[in-house]
């Protein structure tokens, strides 16, 4: 459990919600706690409980279950004084279209006791770190996107809460307004403000955040850093192998071939993806199985364990072209072809040698080579799966 500086300022302990005319919970025992100047991300399917679990702990919604605690206040017992110790800030906006930008921001902070001139200085003050002091008194109506989702971040601030809730803070905004979110972020977190977020985009929020709980189905799957969630779940590296089975070769057997070999953790199929006409996917790996002497030549060499070990190994199939990232099968528009993912324990270039013996052995032809770090993203595949909700 975190322990910053100083106990838990959310705490969530086995919550349970069921919502009328339903045979299931949407939340189902789901317990965790946020610390001080903790970036905390829950992060789930649609549909997987996480919306619920906010709107209880924002008093939005009541339990049917269990206990949910921010600041000490008990958010079912007291809602109005654990909403004076939190801010929330949704995906869609709302903000108040018959104020301006300034007018918005001292609303919200009388609202919540703020002395008026407190209110104004505060609003001043926050409008100019999320750049929005020339268009303070505008409509609302002439800001973009990325104009809205600041002031409404700063909106929550006003009141200078403890616990700041979030939903896809950086949805649908571009690359600057993302970074001065994420980076204002970070500087909460400094100040000691609890941050709860939930998004889908969450490689990117796992440069930020500090632990993530990953739910599903109401219940907790996991929870940890995501550096921790990452080795544990997905892997030191990612292998795949785009290749066109022999025939009459079983594409199950050859994916499970794949996965006996040492330093595999994991082995799976995955979709391969299209080849435009004319070129290869874009920026992605050459085929192999049609690259001319060279190309065959270094396969053999690697199959009989020859050429330049570890990196250097990854290296010489680089310069050669028969290397990349992201891509896949190239030539006949992946006809027959195979995608398998290796979850690798190790150096993918210790194991590319022994995969293309393997493959050798069955007669498959190896079409495309792909390496790369697994992400937080793959851990949430490997536990909720890859069927869309």
């Amino acid at each position: 459990m975190p322990s910053r500086d100083g106990p838990a300022v959310v705490e969530v302990d086995d919550l349970v919600k069921r919502y009328p005319r339903t045979d299931t919970n949407a939340v189902d025992g789901l317990s965790f706690t946020v610390a001080p100047g903790e970036i905390f991300g829950l992060f789930g399917p649609n549909g997987a409980g996480k919306s619920t679990t906010v709107g209880i702990l924002t008093t939005r919604l009541r339990a049917t279950g269990g206990r949910a605690v921010v600041c000490g206040v008990d958010v079912g017992r007291d809602p109005a004084a654990a909403r004076a110790h939190l801010a929330v800030v949704p995906q869609h906006n709302n903000l108040d279209r018959a104020l301006t930008p300034r007018q918005n921001l001292v609303y919200h902070a009388t609202y919540h006791g703020v002395r008026r001139r407190e209110a104004h200085a505060r609003a001043a003050e926050l409008l100019d770190r999320f750049g929005l002091t020339e268009r303070a008194d505008r409509r609302i109506e002439a800001y973009s996107g990325g104009m809205a989702q600041r002031l409404m971040i700063a909106r929550a601030l006003t009141h200078e809460p403890a616990v700041l809730f979030l939903d896809e803070p950086t949805n649908a905004l571009d690359p600057q307004t993302r970074l001065l979110i994420w980076g204002q972020l970070r500087q909460l977190r400094e100040r000691g403000v609890a941050i709860v977020l939930t998004t889908h985009a969450m490689n990117e929020a796992a440069r930020v955040v500090d632990r993530v709980g990953i739910v599903d189905h109401g219940r907790l799957l996991t929870l940890d850093t995501p550096t921790a969630l990452v080795r544990g779940l997905a892997g030191d590296a990612l292998l795949d192998l785009t290749v066109t089975p022999a025939g009459g070769d079983d594409p199950d057997a050859l994916c499970a071939a794949l996965g006996e070999l040492p330093g595999v953790r994991k082995a799976e199929r995955v979709a391969t993806p299209t080849v435009p006409a004319g070129g290869r996917p874009g920026g992605g790996a050459a085929g192999l199985a049609g690259v001319g002497a060279g190309g065959a030549g270094m396969l053999a060499a690697l199959a009989a364990g020859g050429g330049r070990p570890g990196a250097g190994r990854l290296a010489a199939l680089a310069g050669a072209g028969l290397l990349g990232r992201g891509g896949g099968a190239a030539g006949n528009g992946g006809r027959g072809r195979l995608r398998i993912r290796l979850h690798l324990a190790g150096d993918p270039a210790t194991l590319l040698g022994p995969a293309v013996t393997v493959l050798t052995a069955r007669s498959a032809a190896v079409n495309a080579v792909d390496v790369g770090e697994p992400s937080l993203e793959d851990v949430f595949i490997e536990l909720t799966g890859r069927q869309p909700r």
